[in-house]
């Protein structure tokens, strides 16, 4: 039996990677920083490794003897060192790679990644595609593009102020949007079919504008929501105020910047597509958001 390890499985597209594995029957070890968030994992058959991914020693150790290792650069690293702690945990894990011989990594990257630089934490993502792809492993990088449950951010001031935030150049221009759900699905897609050679897979999925993603919310709220433009001089200011470290705000109006100026133009060698709907992810979002509400009652 084909044996797969899996990062990032307390984030969306990881778990759903992991699930999607242990669905189909396959050896799944899941990587987790502590006891606790692997416990779920242990019941439902995956085998659990404790350690960070900033560990060479570590991930070299996990990843030896198998034969595909789905992996991606956090955001949830130190905020005052943003961009340093990702690079480190790149160049760890390229070096175990290089260490274990594992034969093929999926990477979790993002339309964005096309640029070397002027992208925000897409840099980071092109920095570890390079190391990864020099590691001597053949190397899947799945580009996504906007995730559609990124929603999820605007469900505080829409419930609370009847607001939708935009950040973007316009609330009437469409792109394409791809649910974190299908993401994991054709990352766990790509462990068990490895290419002859690396290669870049841009992910796409349905075409909104922030209109109608406003529209879309608004509907399950049962309210209309105002949508309201926030200028690029003003997105390090709002994503600070609203909680986001500074580093990581400058980061994300960088790509923003980026977006904006027609920059981040998809280069793939093909393209996968993803067919979840808004509506289904909104309602997810709901659903977890509420779920939170009643366990922090409790």
């Amino acid at each position: 039996m084909a044996h797969y390890i899996v990062a990032g499985v307390t984030g969306r597209v990881g778990a759903a990677a992991a699930s999607e594995l242990l669905e189909h029957g396959e050896r799944v070890t899941v990587i987790v920083r502590d006891e606790a968030r692997g416990l779920d994992w242990a019941r439902r058959g995956a085998e659990v490794a404790i350690g960070s991914l900033i560990d060479r020693s570590f991930v070299s150790e996990v990843v030896r003897n198998t034969d595909g290792f789905f992996t991606l650069l956090p955001e949830n690293v130190a905020p005052d060192d943003f961009h340093g702690s990702r690079r480190r945990m790149a160049d760890a894990m390229a070096g175990a790679l290089h260490d274990s011989g594992v034969p093929h990594v999926v990477m979790l990257s993002a339309i964005a990644a096309v640029l070397p630089d002027g992208n925000g934490p897409a840099k980071d993502l092109h920095y570890c595609e390079n190391r990864l792809s020099a590691c001597g492993a053949t190397l899947t990088a799945l580009r996504a593009c906007y995730f559609q449950d990124n929603v999820a951010s605007a469900l505080t001031p829409a419930r609370q102020a009847g607001i939708y935030p935009n950040f973007l150049p316009s609330v009437d221009f469409g792109f394409p949007m791809i649910a974190t759900r299908d993401v994991g699905r054709l990352a766990a897609s790509a462990l068990t079919s490895p290419p002859p050679k690396s290669e870049v897979i841009d992910l796409f999925g349905p075409t909104y504008s922030v209109r109608q993603v406003a529209e879309h919310l608004g509907a399950a709220l049962g309210k209309t929501l105002e949508i309201v433009n926030i200028p690029p001089e003003g997105h390090v200011t709002a994503l600070t105020q609203a909680g986001v470290p500074r580093q990581i705000a400058e980061a994300v109006a960088e790509m923003f910047a980026a977006f904006a100026a027609g920059l981040l133009v998809p280069h793939g060698d093909r393209s996968l597509n993803g067919s979840t709907t808004i509506d289904l992810v909104i309602a997810d979002c709901l659903r977890h958001h509420q779920a939170a509400e009643l366990t922090a009652l409790t």
